[in-house]
């Protein structure tokens, strides 16, 4: 998957934006850049403004002050919803089917923004389609209806309906949501290749930490709608950082073999002191 010959240079920057529902402000002053071949991970815990932030860089929910701009220098308010959906995309948490579609279709569903007005027609639309199926697993399943899927399989779909989008900037809530160990392995793969490969800017909100550190570039850490934290996964997955952010005492380990972040929530039932204590 790469972004289309005349896509806009991948990259956008919110500065200080605020995000409210009616009066009552839910992300404070937060910044992020999402860059080029970068995954940038939004981590923390739930109700802290990670998809709402997601959401207004999608202009899905608009901020309310702060400026959203594009690498390019394009403002994220000016743009029509046409110019918008060629430069970015959102896999939104919730997305229900319609009735009575295949998997093939829905994935072709991904590349409205780049057909014609009139005709319909979409030159690289056949490749793209066949591109984001294959990517995500579903070239077996191209016929069958949405409705026959699981659950799992549903949001396989969904994934390739924005990767068939073809976009330059991918936004991505809770991805691995509903899948099983191996296609959420997968899913993170196909991130990284898209950034890797393909230069494709890819934010992500994600609540396995240890899966954050593996595949992000950078993390952003949020609390009660503030950005607490930002950087490489070993300087924002601290302990302290954690334990903070999460209300519960969290370890965390560095790898000697790749220099990986390892994390682990202590509770009562793995806190080998207290359970040494009551034997």
């Amino acid at each position: 998957m790469s972004a289309s010959p005349t896509a806009s240079p991948a990259g956008v920057s919110a500065r200080e934006i605020d995000v409210a529902y009616g009066d009552d402000v839910v992300v404070h002053a937060a910044s992020i850049s999402l860059d080029a071949g970068t995954v940038t991970a939004l981590i923390g815990p739930n109700g802290s403004g990670k998809s709402t932030l997601l959401r207004a860089l999608a202009r899905l929910h608009p901020p309310v002050a702060g400026d959203v701009t594009f690498a390019d220098g394009a403002e994220l308010r000016a743009l029509s919803g046409r110019e918008l959906a060629r430069r970015i995309t959102l896999l939104s948490q919730h997305r229900t089917a319609p009735g009575g579609v295949c998997v093939r279709e829905l994935v072709e569903f991904g590349r409205h923004p780049h057909r014609s007005r009139w005709g319909g027609r979409d030159p690289e639309g056949h490749s793209a389609v066949a591109r984001a199926m294959e990517l995500t697993g579903l070239t077996a399943l191209a016929d069958r209806p949405v409705q026959a899927l699981s659950g799992g399989q549903a949001q396989r779909v969904w994934l390739a309906s924005c990767l068939a989008q073809d976009t330059a900037l991918l936004l991505l809530d809770e991805p691995t949501n509903h899948l099983d160990l191996r296609y959420q392995v997968e899913v993170l793969d196909v991130l990284r290749d898209l950034a890797d490969e393909h230069g494709v800017g890819v934010g992500v909100v994600l609540h396995d930490l240890d899966q954050a550190a593996a595949v992000a570039d950078r993390l952003l850490l949020l609390e009660s709608g503030r950005v607490t934290a930002h950087g490489a996964p070993r300087d924002v997955l601290t302990a302290e950082n954690l334990t903070r952010a999460y209300g519960i005492r969290v370890d965390v380990d560095i790898d000697p073999a790749d220099g990986r972040v390892h994390t682990r929530a202590v509770g009562r039932f793995n806190d080998t002191a207290v359970r040494a204590a009551s034997a």
